[in-house]
Order: C-alpha cells, then sequence, then structure tokens
C-alpha cells in the first residue's frame, strides 16, 4: 500500500514556502531553480495556485510571482486538493470504485478512521508551520 502525493502537489508546495522566504517579485526560471524544477513544469504547479488567489504572477520584464496570502490561512490539505482536486472520502481501499457498491470491504472501518485522521492532520498543518520549521524546498 502506498500514500503518496503527486511530484506537483509537493512542487505547489515547495513553491508557496520559496515565495515565502523570497518576500518578493520572482521570476519564473529562478524559482524553478529554487525548487528544483523546469519551468515549464513549474507553471503546471502555479496555475491552481493562482487561481486560489494565493499567488501573483505579473509578467513581463519586471513580472514574475508574487505570494498574495498569509501561509497561515492555507494547509497542506488545501494545497494538495487544489493540484489533485477534492479529495474523495468514499473511494474503496482495494478497488478503483466507491465504497459499498458490493458491500464495503473488510477494511472499509479502519480505513476510513486512518484517512479521516490523515485528512484531519494535513487540513490542520498550514504552510505556515513548514515555513517556519525551515522545511527545505
Amino acid at each position: 500500500m502506498r500514500l503518496e502525493i503527486t511530484r506537483r502537489a509537493d512542487l505547489a508546495t515547495r513553491a508557496l514556502l520559496e515565495l515565502a522566504r523570497q518576500d518578493r517579485k520572482t521570476k519564473a526560471g529562478e524559482l524553478a531553480g529554487l525548487v528544483g524544477t523546469s519551468p515549464g513544469f513549474l507553471s503546471q504547479a502555479m496555475t491552481p495556485l493562482i487561481a486560489r488567489g494565493w499567488v501573483r504572477s505579473e509578467p513581463g520584464p519586471t513580472g514574475g510571482y508574487a505570494l498574495a496570502t498569509d501561509l497561515r490561512h492555507v494547509s497542506v490539505l488545501d494545497v494538495i486538493e487544489a493540484i489533485e482536486g477534492p479529495t474523495d472520502t468514499d473511494r474503496c481501499v482495494l478497488e478503483e470504485r466507491l465504497c459499498g457498491g458490493g458491500g464495503p470491504c473488510a477494511l472499509h472501518q479502519p480505513w476510513t478512521r486512518a484517512r479521516q485522521q490523515l485528512l484531519s492532520e494535513l487540513a490542520r498543518t498550514s504552510l505556515a508551520t513548514l515555513h517556519h520549521r525551515g522545511v527545505p524546498s
């Protein structure tokens, strides 16, 4: 069993943390270098962050990306869901289907409780907490 986030969700998190560290407009190429990716892949991660209003993007020679929110108001779960879409809490742990269609599996109850604990922890953890811990980008 693998519990994981995508590289794009990780990249979005690292980009937000790096923008908080920079505290200024940062060119796409520079930000991409700071978080260890290409400008094209960075753009894919930044688009949902801009749509949520967490990041401003200004084109042109004096433009760049800038943080537009207080990271205390953005949770790890918020970022994951901005990138991946809403968390589907009704997915079966065994198959690609909703739980309960043919009766819940033997793992339904413990899996549901564990998933809820994980989602609660991710929702409680603000990016500001990660920023202050000095999580590497």
